[in-house]
Parts: C-alpha cells; structure tokens; sequence
C-alpha cells in the first residue's frame, strides 16, 4: 500500500515536471518569435541605431539616442517615430543615459531627462500606435545601468539609449511553480 502511494506520488511529480517542461518549451518558442518579429520589423536601421536581444526570457530593444532624440532634447524626431511605429505594429500584434551630468532648466540631470525621454516614448507606443498602456511601462535610469565604459566618448554614446523591454506573460507557469 505504501509502495503504490509512493508511485503515484512518483508519476502525478512527473506528469508535473512534464507539463512544466512543455509550458517553458512553449515560452522559449513564443520568446524566439517575438525576437524574431522585432528583427525583421526593424530590419532598415543600422547596429549603431538600436540593437536587439534576448535575455532571460525577455526581448529588449536598444535605441539609441541619435535614432531617437537631437542633443539635450527629450521630443522625440521623425526618424525615432519610425522605428517606434515598426516596433509598435510587432507589439500590437503580441496580446539608459550617461555620467556626463546635465542641469538645465528643464532637465535637473540626466536621470531626470532619461525618464522624460522614457514618457514620451511611451506615449508616442500608445497614443499614436495604439499599444495599450498596461503593456509598457516608462522607466529611466539615468547613469545607473551603463552597457559601456563612460570614460569614452563611443561608450557614452551606447549608454544613452532606450531600451524596450519585452516580457511574455508567465501566468500558467509561475501558477504551477507556486502550487
């Protein structure tokens, strides 16, 4: 008796570690192609314009701030629409700064212009291209997440960038894991 309560412990603990198995085989595949997605969305703009990658589960899209922004400015020009309107048409179909500082009138420093930046990126995915506002989030982080050394001019360049990140919903997995 004890023997079969333990071999079915053993199988219902198997048919468990299964059913995980396919929902994060499923998640890799839906991360995959969404990657993929935003790729060939923005196949028209150079590596030094944005970059995209995948990283623990999540795609991040690296904009720079040349393709985004003129110097000091936080409005967005009409090159960075353009991306910003191929990235959104990929998220629709889905259900950083330097330590150089800045102290301007409008900008108190760079953390202060990376998240403005951030809102009217934002905004621009959800008022004109009609991604939904529960979907993304403005975030900035001014010089605190650097991707390159500050001391250069080239890495301060690839510091100041917009990422978008983007996370596929993990409900039924993380469901399962808390059972």
């Amino acid at each position: 008796s004890l023997l079969s309560q333990k071999m079915n412990e053993l199988d219902e603990r198997e048919r468990t570690i299964n059913e995980l198995q396919d929902m994060i085989n499923a998640q890799t595949e839906r991360v995959q192609n969404l990657l993929n997605s935003v790729k060939d969305a923005l196949l028209g703009f150079s590596s030094d314009e944005l970059t995209v990658r995948e990283k623990d589960g999540k795609v991040y899209v690296a904009m720079s701030d040349k393709l985004l922004f003129e110097s000091g400015s936080a409005r967005v020009d009409k090159r960075g629409k353009e991306a910003l309107a191929k990235l959104a048409e990929v998220l629709n179909k889905q259900s950083d700064t330097d330590s150089k500082p800045i102290n301007t009138a409008q900008f108190k420093d760079n953390w202060d212009l990376s998240v403005i930046r951030a809102t009217s990126v934002v905004r621009i995915l959800t008022k004109d291209y009609g991604v939904k506002p529960l979907q993304i989030q403005p975030c900035g982080r001014g010089e605190f997440m650097p991707v390159a050394d500050n001391e250069t001019a080239d890495g301060r360049a690839k510091n100041r960038r917009t990422e978008i990140i983007m996370a596929p919903k993990l409900d039924k997995l993380y469901q399962m894991l808390n059972q």
